[in-house]
């Protein structure tokens, strides 16, 4: 193995609220997990920050870096956007302060000492290295006890660690989503603090869960989805 393969994921419980990221990072010998939360972030600063320190971790190495990510707002942001951000004094198209400069000025400056691949993995899914990062972050999160390896490949418990495929029936499974997701909404239903509201919009569904904890959300296609949605969330059924 010639290349040091990273897997990074970030995680957020509100965005903004209570947040994590994780980090592991695969040489030919060696495997180590890196992890951290903030108690007030969001999802995407996570992301970026588990990129961050996966590569301030590897600083110096002449190897190939190869980082997988989940986030599509990673990926396109230091393969694509930052280079315009910067040329336009970190400003957007529509004139606006780029949101997280802070973060992706450090990314662009450990990135550019290193000879560095970006890929996109399908998150959950069942890559193993995204799933075990994803444990970290959220693990961070939520504040919990997260046991992070540092030690000999040959001991790390994730033997398929650098699988980074995934079956037919998950890529059915993500078309499925990318269609539904698609669709135009019927509705959407909301439920925070055990009230529940149908919404017209999805506007006014974000605008009434944005920035709280333990609300319940949920896009229906149809009338009879709409109802069978209001009894999952009565019911407490998590489907």
């Amino acid at each position: 193995m010639n290349n040091i393969s990273i897997f990074t994921d970030g995680s957020s419980r509100g965005n903004p609220g209570p947040g994590g990221w994780g980090s592991v990072i695969v040489s030919s010998d060696a495997v180590v997990e890196l992890g951290g939360g903030e108690k007030h972030t969001t999802n995407n600063r996570m992301e970026l920050q588990a990129a961050i320190s996966a590569l301030e971790s590897v600083q110096g190495r002449k190897e190939k870096i190869i980082v997988h990510t989940d986030s599509s707002y990673v990926v396109n942001g230091i393969t694509k956007w930052v280079f315009g951000w910067e040329k336009k004094g970190w400003m957007t198209m529509s004139k606006e302060q780029v949101q997280n400069r802070d973060l992706w000025e450090k990314l662009l400056e450990f990135s550019q000492s290193l000879s560095v691949e970006w890929k996109l993995v399908p998150g959950h899914s069942a890559v193993a290295g995204n799933e075990r990062c994803d444990e970290i972050a959220t693990g961070f999160a939520d504040g919990a006890g997260v046991k992070l390896f540092n030690g000999p490949r040959a001991d790390y418990s994730i033997k398929n660690i650098l699988d980074t495929s995934f079956s037919a029936e998950q890529k059915d499974s993500r078309s499925k989503s990318r269609s539904r997701s698609n669709a135009k909404a019927y509705s959407y239903v909301s439920m925070v603090g055990g009230e529940i509201k149908t919404h017209a919009t999805w506007i006014e569904c974000e605008s009434r869960v944005r920035g709280k904890s333990g609300v319940r959300y949920k896009k229906a296609l149809s009338s009879a989805e709409e109802q069978q949605i209001i009894s999952e969330f009565k019911s407490g059924n998590k489907k």
